[in-house]
């Protein structure tokens, strides 16, 4: 018994789709027709159940909707507390997603997967929500309406009359680990709705006449029965497919068509269609290429092609494979598909020509277990009321603009190659006639069969083994020279190298075609893994369609472009490189109805094949992106099933690099809003706090002044005065900060660089801060011969200034500062010194960045840009900052300014003072 061995790479698939599966929370939906079935209901009931089990679980959020059974089944049941969000005046309540991750049960309801949550929540979508419990490793049990699923939004909105703008994307629905359909008959939904068990009774009024009419609600329970169906079909394809289930189960109706290039292909799709329209049941068309059905001509090829094209107008799924046998191929894709009937023609040999070369029919009568099989035959020539056979049918233009190829030369090469070996076989043979024994002259004939059938395929392979047995008879065989046999034996040896050599030729032959079908493989993966390596590299927009153009040209050898649409949704020519000139009139129109109905259109096709080019949509799930003008050469190289499925493979991969490119563009420019709504939020609560401040002051003493101005005396004005300039002086410093913190970031400051002796920079610099540092001692520690420095004086004690100002307003009363420098080679370190409690561990750095300010009480006062302008300033000299604690205690700021060239050299001055 033959064994089959599974595929190492569908078990590693597996492993890693368990691994991931292990690691994630498991989902279950509830899911009914519409609201008032019981979902809620049923699920609390199922929690209840669970707690039995002593398994944790927890409500996290539950719509009772005010009925009194269901919030009976809450009793009992730990329920989390909802978050409270203030909404224009309205106090909402939501699922706390923060407090169900810390509280991380096993099982958690959240009720109303498609519901939309309030300005304020981590997502705008209560299905993200769950994604994130399910990626915790949480299960959670959640109710979902079928109105509410993303593809049959149009559909339940043109059959109610009422859009429905909560939804909920099939995939959530897909991944779930188990659906409940929780069902109830339309009229005792209507009944629930009149007692008022759905909704307030003025309510239940207003919903009756509208959503909650009986014909609603029939064609939505007939959806969610289907959806349901579906989903458990799915369920059970990948249980069969898991554990390697070959036999047929008999539980949906999948019906399976197979065509080949006869003239009863048509009929065939035709017959499949009624048959599945009768049992509404899914249906497939399948092609089986063979080795020996690629040596079809043309003409038949697209032929075959139309009626493909035929089937999926009709409705089916359409399927091309390629197989040394057609059908070992047809029943392994029928147990992969559970397929459960399948439609194929009559078997058209008769006789003896069918029990040697056998059937298709015959042998998936014998291996197809479990499987009906319903066979088709053609009428009789001239037979009325049913379709004639069409010999010509493929004599006929299959594809609109599709032209003829020239049907494929007689080999005649081929041929004078087996006489040619054969002659030599005879010749090497005849040498060693009489040496050795006949069985050694048999092998040499067979060796040139051998030859032949390698070189040159089945034809000169099987008349080179006719022509050496003949020859071998004729020479090697007594009587001599004659084709008569003189001993019975001989005839067995003849035949034997007859069957022998036909075998040889036969196997040789397919081994060839097998391996031409290899290599065709072997360079369609190889041109698919260049095509993906360039668009993965490819970092923008521009540059995928610039690969993509490139390698759609040297696989199809056609001129194309690609088109998007513009703000409006009008599809428009590129406003980059220059359209080639065969391009240039490419059907704007044709491209719009493309990409509006995204199907494809244009030459070679039934939909405009007046138009000189093919124009294929470029879509990813659902999602339009834009339309693909491609202009052939050759059409077969475009429509043939091969390449049909190649060219949809590429627009494939261009169609996910494009959306990988603009939805890392859309997270780039999102985080951008998000870091610039930070600054704001930032600036605004930081200005709106140290204006406040120095307003109240001002506002406070100058009011005083106005209202009480003979009251007061002479001393308590002269103070009121004082304190509304130095808060007038802090306003004024503030908004000069920021003003120069924006200068410093558009690159608007202009650096004046000169030549200064560092200590006056240091000397106008305390001078600057003399009142400031009342009660401090402020050392200099310069060493003897300092060289000046080359920078702009101006912003260099700005810089001082802020780090002394920083160091004043973190540090002690009383508390001592040092500044000190130093030459490091081609640059100068200055540092700024306190004997503070230091920096805050991790802090390092983050002083520099706007807004920042240390968690203490002295940081209330500042709006956290001093030591951001600061380091501005100084990377603008080409330098850097840094901060760091010192070891005895206290902070230390050093920033070093690069010194590119020596200072100037300063003559000596004589005894008038003049230099030398």
């Amino acid at each position: 018994m033959q064994i089959e061995r599974p595929d190492p790479d569908e078990l590693l698939a597996r492993v890693e789709r368990d691994t991931i599966r292990a690691r994630r929370g498991h989902l279950k939906i509830f899911f009914g027709a519409a609201a008032g079935v019981g979902k809620t209901y049923a699920m609390l009931q199922a929690a209840r159940e669970k707690r039995g089990e002593h398994i944790d679980i927890v409500v996290g959020l539950v719509e009772t909707h005010g009925r009194k059974e269901t919030s009976a089944l809450l009793e009992g049941l730990e329920v989390l507390p909802p978050k409270q969000i203030n909404y224009r005046g309205t106090i909402l309540q939501e699922f706390d997603l923060d407090a169900a991750l810390k509280r991380k049960p096993s099982v958690i309801l959240v009720d109303e997967l498609a519901h939309t949550n309030a300005q304020g929540c981590r997502h705008p979508k209560r299905w993200q929500d769950i994604e994130e419990l399910l990626e915790a490793g949480i299960d959670v049990y959640t109710a979902l309406n079928v109105q509410h699923l993303e593809s049959l939004n149009d559909d339940i909105g043109q059959i109610s009359g009422i859009r429905v703008w909560e939804t909920v994307p099939d995939t959530v629905f897909e991944e779930a680990d188990e659906v409940e359909l929780v069902d109830l008959p339309p009229d005792e939904l209507l009944n629930r709705l009149k007692d008022g068990k759905v909704y307030l009774p003025q309510q239940a009024q207003e919903a009756a006449k509208n959503f909650f009419r009986k014909g609603n609600l029939i064609a939505l329970r007939e959806l969610a029965l289907r959806q349901t169906a579906s989903r458990v079909d799915a369920q059970m394809l990948d249980y069969r497919e898991n554990h390697r289930i070959r036999d047929i189960w008999q539980v949906n109706e999948r019906i399976l068509v197979c065509i080949g290039p006869s003239a009863l292909a048509e009929r065939l799709v035709r017959a499949g269609k009624r048959f599945a329209t009768s049992l509404r049941a899914e249906w497939i068309v399948i092609y089986v290429e063979t080795p020996e059905l690629q040596r079809l001509s043309a003409e038949k090829r697209d032929g075959v092609l139309r009626i493909l094209r035929l089937a999926e107008q009709l409705g089916a799924e359409t399927v091309t494979l390629n197989a040394p046998e057609m059908s070992s191929a047809i029943i392994k894709f029928s147990n992969e598909r559970n397929v459960t009937k399948i439609v194929i023609g009559k078997p058209t040999r008769r006789g003896l020509r069918r029990v040697l070369l056998g059937s298709v029919v015959d042998v998936l009568i014998s291996d197809a277990h479990n499987i009906n099989l319903y066979l088709l035959g053609s009428p009789r020539p001239g037979q009325d009321g049913g379709d004639k056979p069409e010999p010509s049918l493929y004599r006929k233009n299959p594809l609109p603009g599709l032209g003829k190829r020239p049907a494929q030369k007689y080999n005649t090469r081929g041929y004078a190659w087996a006489v040619t070996v054969t002659v030599a076989s005879t010749a090497l043979a005849y040498l060693m006639f009489g040496r050795f024994e006949l069985a050694n002259l048999v092998m040499v004939f067979l060796l040139g069969v051998v030859f032949i059938a390698t070189r040159f395929g089945r034809g000169p392979s099987i008349f080179a083994s006719f022509l050496g047995v003949a020859i071998f008879d004729l020479m090697f065989v007594p009587p001599y020279f004659s084709f008569t046999v003189g001993d019975s034996q001989y005839l067995v040896t003849l035949l034997a190298m007859l069957t022998v050599a036909m075998l040889i030729s036969s196997l040789m032959a397919n081994v060839r075609s097998q391996a031409k079908v290899a290599g065709h493989r072997e360079r369609r993966a190889t041109v698919l893994y260049a095509m993906s390596k360039d668009l993965t590299a490819s970092q923008s927009e521009d540059e995928i369609v610039r690969t993509a153009v490139h390698h759609l040209y040297a696989e199809f050898g056609s001129k194309n472009v690609i088109l998007f649409p513009d703000a409006t949704g009008r599809i428009v020519y590129p406003s980059g490189p220059a359209l080639p000139e065969s391009l240039l009139t490419a059907d704007l129109s044709v491209a719009q109805w493309v990409m509006d109905h995204d199907e494809i259109a244009g030459q070679g096709t039934h939909t405009l094949p007046g138009a000189d080019a093919v124009y294929l949509p470029l879509s990813v799930k659902e999602t339009m992106l834009g339309v693909l003008v491609l202009l052939p050469v050759n059409l077969r190289r475009v429509f043939l099933p091969e390449q049909q499925k190649l060219l949809e493979t590429f627009l494939s991969q261009i169609a996910q690099a494009i959306t990988r490119v603009r939805l890392t563009e859309q997270a780039r420019k999102t985080q951008v809003e998000m870091e610039a709504e930070r600054l704001r939020n930032s600036l605004l609560s930081s200005i709106s706090h140290d204006l406040r401040t120095p307003l109240a002051t001002i506002v406070g003493s100058a009011s005083t002044l106005v209202e009480d101005d003979n009251a007061l005396r002479t001393q308590d004005k002269l103070e009121l005065n004082r304190a509304i300039y130095e808060e007038a002086q802090r306003m004024s410093n503030l908004v000069n900060n920021i003003l120069d913190m924006a200068r410093l970031d558009a690159g608007a400051v202009v650096l004046n660089r000169q030549w200064y002796p560092l200590d006056e920079i240091i000397g106008v610099v305390l001078t600057r801060l003399q009142k400031r540092c009342i009660g401090r001692q402020v050392s200099v520690k310069l060493p003897p011969g300092m060289p000046m420095v080359y920078v702009d004086a101006v912003m260099v004690e700005q810089v001082l200034i802020n780090l002394l100002e920083n160091a004043l307003r973190y540090t002690p009363t009383g508390s001592p500062l040092e500044i000190m420098a130093e030459g490091e080679g081609e640059a100068m370190a200055i540092s700024v010194a306190d004997r503070g409690p230091g920096l805050p561990r991790g802090s390092e750095n983050k002083l520099f960045e706007k807004f920042y300010r240390a968690q203490n009480e002295a940081a209330q006062s500042g709006v956290g840009l001093g030591l951001a302008i600061c380091k501005a300033i100084i990377e603008a000299h080409g330098g850097s900052i840094r901060a760091q604690n010192r070891p005895t205690g206290g902070a230390v700021f050093s920033l070093l300014l690069p010194q590119d060239s020596p200072p100037p050299s300063m003559g000596r001055e004589d005894s008038n003072g003049t230099a030398d």
